[in-house]
């Protein structure tokens, strides 16, 4: 069970992978902000770093750990420190590097947000580099099985799990498949894990977010303040808070009994 913070208030644990920018580190100081300890993962640990800078700076609590998203040994390592870290933080804890193999209650929530985006190619599915296939699918829907799977023992009854769709899986956004499907995959696997994951209280979502002004996102799009604001039900630009929202509703008693649901944040451009 969470630990009692601050005036008797739940002081989680909240593991998040793609952590050094974007809409990672909005995550990151979302939940802080909130009372939550946060572990910043991230392949980029200096940015991941920053990242806890920008936490602690704002009075929260956070550590920056590298990740693979893509390497079991790698996310296992993960896992495993992240739970070191909060059990060295409890009274009468063990001695550093004694964590037991298995101690559910240690991670409360997991939000895998790691993602290639930014840097993908757009070209006809004819044109893709199956090389550049592979490693968008590794790190997009490989990457959230293996992290679910090296955080499950962590997980205590109740805990929650979120992994990042796009909302590009509704609408097929063309000339880029290999996003499109990795992103269509996170949401078939959401389905499953939460399937298998049912039995332990613990809830598995997802969001699809639409196109949200991160720093990756503007160096994607000429005049990406306006893109696509026409379309939508509500005549304004996605924020990363935007995305941010649903994520603490989804992380929050609040939302004990919905699992398996893909979450559309869109500003209403299409209805599912």
């Amino acid at each position: 069970m969470p630990e009692r913070g601050a005036a008797g208030v739940s002081q989680r644990t909240v593991l998040i992978t793609g952590a050094a920018g974007g809409l990672g580190r909005a995550f990151a100081l979302g939940f802080a902000a909130q009372g939550d300890r946060v572990v910043v993962a991230d392949v980029n640990l200096e940015g991941a770093r920053e990242t806890v800078v920008l936490v602690e700076e704002a009075g929260g609590t956070a550590l920056a750990l590298p990740v693979d998203v893509t390497d079991l040994a790698s996310v296992t390592r993960l896992a495993a420190d992240a739970a070191g870290w909060v059990l060295e933080a409890r009274p009468g804890a063990s001695a550093p590097g004694t964590v037991p193999p298995a101690q559910a209650g240690v991670i409360d929530v997991v939000i895998n947000n790691a993602a290639i985006y930014a840097t993908v190619t757009r070209a006809p599915f004819t044109d893709l580099d199956p090389d550049e296939w592979d490693r968008v699918m590794a790190v997009n829907l490989k990457g959230p099985w293996l992290v679910t799977r090296a955080c499950t023992p962590y997980l205590p009854d109740g805990g929650k799990v979120i992994n990042l769709s796009s909302a590009t899986v509704m609408s097929g956004s063309a000339q880029w498949a290999h996003y499109v499907a990795s992103k269509g995959g996170v949401i078939a696997l959401t389905r499953v894990l939460a399937k298998e994951l049912g039995d332990r209280n613990v809830t598995v979502n997802a969001i699809a977010p639409g196109f949200t002004l991160t720093e990756a996102s503007y160096g994607l799009i000429a005049g990406a303040e306006s893109y696509g604001v026409d379309r939508g039900s509500l005549k304004r630009a996605c924020e990363p808070e935007d995305i941010v929202g649903a994520a603490l509703f989804l992380a929050a008693p609040g939302s004990d009994y919905i699992t398996g649901q893909t979450i559309v944040v869109d500003g209403g451009r299409q209805f599912l």
